[in-house]
């Protein structure tokens, strides 16, 4: 299968903890050094689930939907063929707003299903804003990667989502590397995600994997970047 490399790039304590909310103003102390690392991999995306996207970077815009008067087909559309750079969203029942159809200049594009309202379609057509199908009602994130590689000039992406999308692409073999900035915080926080979770369904199996060991570093800050190697 033809699919860009998939990079998976966070920011955790001690124990895996990956919402900040009680970690004072750890931006000011590590942000620089979190968007050093992500920028040394020279990708051309990067990606986050909804629920990120709404609270950091779409200002929780709410999408403004005019009803369809004709059916809509579910094929991809490419908003901006010159684009270089891209913001790739999960959004799997089309529920993000957006002003514009990029994010510090990267391209916008959009993971749906199918069972999306024709309504939004038109909204992000509307936009420019590009978007491919993945699945009826959810996500299938091997077609969804299958389509980026083959759509659009990306070769890496980095995954930057929230547990339980990580936990998911994960599962599904997707993940070619690790790259974890290990902070000196310690979060006992109660039921705060970790950087791998999976949804809890009935019939979701116990999950593992191994991962292999490529490189420390000591940043500054005392922050610690490890790189695994994931997938067999």
């Amino acid at each position: 299968m033809k699919k860009s490399k998939i990079i998976c790039h966070m920011a955790c304590t001690i124990n895996g903890k990956i919402i900040s909310e009680h970690w004072g103003n750890w931006r000011a102390k590590f942000g620089n050094l979190y968007e050093e690392c992500h920028l040394s991999f020279n990708s051309q995306a990067w990606m986050c689930g909804r629920v990120t996207l709404e609270k950091d970077f779409s200002d929780e815009e709410k999408p403004r939907l005019k009803k369809s008067k004709e059916p809509v087909n579910r094929k991809p559309f490419i908003g901006n063929e010159k684009a270089k750079s891209f913001a790739i969203a999960i959004d799997p029942h089309g529920k993000l707003g957006w002003k514009h159809n990029e994010i510090d200049g990267d391209h916008i594009i959009e993971v749906l299903t199918e069972q999306v309202k024709d309504a939004y379609i038109n909204y992000l057509r509307q936009r420019k804003i590009s978007y491919i199908f993945a699945g009826k009602s959810e996500i299938n994130f091997a077609s969804a990667f299958k389509q980026l590689a083959s759509l659009f000039p990306i070769k890496i992406i980095m995954l930057e989502g929230g547990g339980l999308i990580n936990g998911s692409i994960l599962q599904a073999g997707l993940i070619d590397e690790l790259s974890l900035l290990l902070l000196p915080i310690a979060d006992a926080t109660a039921d705060t995600p970790t950087v791998f979770e999976l949804p809890d369904q009935k019939g979701n199996k116990k999950f593992s994997s191994q991962l292999r060991l490529k490189e420390i570093q000591k940043l500054k800050h005392q922050v610690l970047w490890l790189r695994y190697k994931a997938g067999k």
